[in-house]
């Protein structure tokens, strides 16, 4: 009797439950296709205005720290090489700027390979007004980048100062920019090897400071010492110049590095904390070298400290606490100082000191970054050792990478149309001679 009822009852219900069935496989169809949609939707890009602004202002002021390179850089040379020396970073605004328009922005940030970005962004193709990068228009990230991508080469025209033709800087700029900064932007940031290998650089350790750092060094062997170098004094004619231009740098190095979170986050005001602080702290221990070494703090030094930590903490910025930023800044100070010394030791011109603060400080940094990171990773203090080899082998192929390229570059156009101004050229100043100006009428 029971088996025949529940046989009779299980039949009865087959129907109703089939429905039943039917009716929650559809909801759940409905769901999960809503739900799908709803996910696409909320993962699809959205301006953020906030974040906007603040990629807006951060761009204007990295694009203020050319001029401001400018300013440090003229007061450095001799008064009859200031206005050569102004033209050297006001040029890179004017090349660099439709260089990476036409397609600098392409190889670096282009999709392509692990190696460099393609062409499809040639001339900004596919790029329109509604084109987003994360939360804010892909053509303000285009700029913000852009900036970078002027400073850099600039950097390296301290090297150089005083003795290079104007019309091979100009080449050197284009050929130096496409071949050196696009593929090195491109493997650290747009995708390339060694993003993908885990190197951290928050905002252009390696990219902007270490390659231009060797870069300079190649140069400065390739065109020689300036004549009367070192045997003569080669005093800066306008320090107040320098330390006008510093203090451009050093507030433009706030969207540097803040600006380079691409956003107005927490990453970004930890990026401002640790740049003020690191460069603070290295301002102060190169003043206390020379206090120390030679009873006189100078305004020259506080100026190079303070531009060591800020090389020194770019990498670093966004992946280390305010502490560990101390530590960066205080050992940028000591480090740089010495490190301006080598072109002594190995008897090289570095006229402007790139290589010791760019060169050193920037290969400090990013093996300082590896050491320290807290935020977003792990680094050596944190138990991971594997992030400061990654950080060294980084390190260690730009480096390479870029001496060995600009070297080539400036070979070539040595043998072609000549790298150095005649000598007396040199003697009356490129002011006069090169642009056809003085700096002072006086």
């Amino acid at each position: 009797m029971f088996s025949f009822l529940t046989s009779r009852s299980a039949k009865s219900a087959m129907p109703g439950f089939a429905a039943v069935l039917a009716g929650w496989a559809g909801l759940l169809v409905v769901l999960a296709t809503g739900g799908a949609a709803l996910a696409e939707e909320a993962a699809a890009p959205v301006l953020d205005s906030g974040d906007t602004a603040w990629l807006l202002t951060s761009s204007a002021l990295v694009m203020f720290m050319t001029p401001g390179l400018a300013l440090f850089y003229s007061g450095l040379v001799r008064r009859k090489n200031v206005l050569s020396s102004c033209m050297h970073s006001f040029v890179a605004l004017a090349v660099i700027g439709v260089q990476w328009m036409v397609i600098g922005y392409s190889l670096a940030f282009g999709e392509g390979n692990s190696w460099i970005g393609d062409f499809s962004h040639v001339f900004l193709v596919g790029i329109g007004p509604d084109s987003l990068s994360g939360t804010i228009p892909t053509y303000l990230f285009m700029w913000f980048q852009g900036m970078f991508a002027i400073l850099t080469p600039a950097l390296i025209s301290g090297a150089i100062a005083e003795r290079m033709k104007f019309s091979a800087y100009v080449l050197f700029l284009v050929l130096w920019a496409t071949l050196v900064y696009d593929p090195v932007a491109h493997w650290v940031w747009g995708g390339g090897w060694i993003q993908k290998m885990g190197a951290l650089d928050f905002a252009g350790g390696t990219v902007v400071h270490l390659s231009s750092g060797v870069s300079a060094l190649a140069m400065a062997m390739l065109l020689g010492k300036r004549l009367g170098y070192p045997n003569e004094p080669f005093i800066p004619h306008n320090l107040t110049l320098t330390l006008l231009g510093l203090a451009m740098l050093w507030v433009g190095w706030f969207g540097f590095n803040a600006g380079s979170a691409l956003a107005a986050n927490a990453s970004a005001c930890l990026a401002f904390t640790t740049t003020m602080i690191a460069s603070a702290a290295a301002a102060f221990s190169w003043m206390m070298m020379e206090w120390m070494l030679h009873r006189k703090p100078s305004a020259l030094g506080i100026a190079s400290g303070s531009l060591a930590g800020l090389v020194v903490i770019t990498p670093a910025a966004g992946f280390v606490t305010p502490t560990w930023s101390l530590v960066l800044g205080l050992s940028a100070g000591i480090i740089c100082y010495y490190g301006i010394r080598i072109k002594t030791k190995l008897g090289f011109d570095d006229s402007l000191d790139v290589v010791g603060i760019h060169g050193v400080g920037g290969a400090w940094g990013a093996i300082g970054t590896g050491l320290f990171v807290t935020v977003g990773g792990e680094g050596l203090i944190s138990g991971n050792p594997v992030q400061v080899w990654t950080q060294f082998v980084s390190v260690a192929v730009v480096g390479v990478y870029a001496f060995g390229l600009t070297y080539a570059i400036g070979y070539l156009l040595d043998k072609t149309i000549g790298l150095r101004v005649e000598e007396d050229e040199e003697v009356i100043g490129l002011d006069r001679e090169l642009h056809g100006e003085t700096g002072y009428s006086l």
